[in-house]
């Protein structure tokens, strides 16, 4: 978890009035100078480690995602949660979608809890409405080497393990004090006449939603299964396997368009190797011609990854695929040691993306 915060204030210098009443010149008589507090401002940046496990392999693609889905709908539930927090038991009105007014379904505060939920795969009545969160959530990496107890594995393989890796984040890109909210005035006026509650106009933005003390340019969820399970053995013939499945996406919600660019990818690896044990090369590289016999370790990896980037429209049917592409990659590499402090290293590596 990590939270930075600055602060910064500019004054303005103002004549206080002597001991008789009498106004005095700046620095002369008994004035007392008033520092007057301008634009007193916060900012900063935040992020803290989560779980999107939950929504991880739910349906997402270009035509549907079952997580956006849940985001469209937990935005009532979060916004009818916040009014009866704010309006207490003064009845209110809504607008022609439901919403309470003040906490229309673009509002800032009704979005990110709403987001966070979808994505978490929490319940949006219990989820906390607070931008910034307390407790970090455990993320890990877990490889498992047991199978080599097993009499079979013991007697086929050197080495045989399991691995499989988690790490999820949830990050505010940059926080600033909202210069436009009033903290001096109420935010709930209620009609003398009908005792119907609203929001004072002084603290209303131009959709009529309650400002924020605190405004928020984007705010990000990303996630990596790194691996989702990697494989990896080698067999007492001196044969290596790896096989591995990675799985990442990143999710962007920003708060000037309401707009969630979704960023997907998926890669995999295998790769093979093979290690010649006392090859004899007659070499003078390891000083007096001689021959030298030492192992030839040999390694090839071959992998393709899928990158996608969608970006999806809160109010409007229309997923959007805008970037993406396919990358191959081969690895070729050999080394041979001709003595403790000389080791030759020849390798290929070749990539190609569409």
């Amino acid at each position: 978890r990590t939270y930075a915060e600055s602060f910064t204030e500019n004054f303005r210098v103002e004549d206080y009035l002597d001991a008789d009443g009498n106004e005095v010149p700046v620095g002369t008589g008994d004035g007392i100078l008033d520092y007057r507090s301008l634009t007193p401002n916060t900012f900063g940046n935040f992020n803290i480690s989560t779980a999107l496990i939950k929504t991880a392999f739910g349906k997402s693609d270009e035509n549907q995602s079952d997580a956006f889905d849940d985001f469209r709908a937990n935005r009532l539930i979060i916004a009818n949660r916040l009014a009866r927090e704010f309006y207490g038991n003064t009845p209110f009105e809504t607008d022609a979608e439901g919403y309470p007014v003040g906490f229309g379904k673009n509002s800032q505060r009704v979005l990110l809890p709403a987001f966070l939920s979808a994505y978490q795969g929490t319940n949006p009545e219990k989820v906390s409405t607070r931008a910034f969160r307390d407790v970090p959530i455990p993320n890990w990496t877990l490889k498992y080497t047991g199978l080599m107890k097993i009499p079979w594995f013991k007697k086929t393989f050197r080495r045989f393990s399991i691995q499989h890796g988690y790490r999820s984040r949830y990050t505010i890109n940059q926080f600033r004090t909202n210069l436009d909210y009033d903290d001096s005035v109420d935010n709930l006026v209620i009609d003398s006449g009908t005792g119907i509650g609203s929001i004072n106009p002084d603290n209303q933005d131009s959709n009529g939603n309650l400002k924020n003390k605190t405004l928020f340019s984007n705010i990000n969820l990303e996630e990596q299964f790194s691996p989702l399970i990697r494989l990896e053995f080698e067999m007492k013939n001196s044969v290596k396997v790896l096989a591995e499945i990675q799985k990442d996406r990143l999710l962007s919600l920003s708060f000037d368009n309401n707009l969630l660019t979704e960023v997907q990818g998926q890669e995999y690896t295998l790769g093979l190797g093979y290690r010649i044990k006392d090859l004899r090369i007659r070499s003078a590289l390891a000083g007096a011609k001689q021959i030298v016999k030492s192992d030839l370790n040999m390694r090839a990896d071959i992998s393709v990854r899928d990158n996608k980037t969608i970006i999806r429209y809160l109010d409007l049917d229309n997923n959007q695929i805008t970037a993406g592409q396919t990358i191959w990659s081969g690895k070729f590499s050999a080394d041979y040691a001709f003595s403790k402090n000389l080791t030759a290293i020849f390798y290929f590596d070749y990539t190609f993306s569409d």
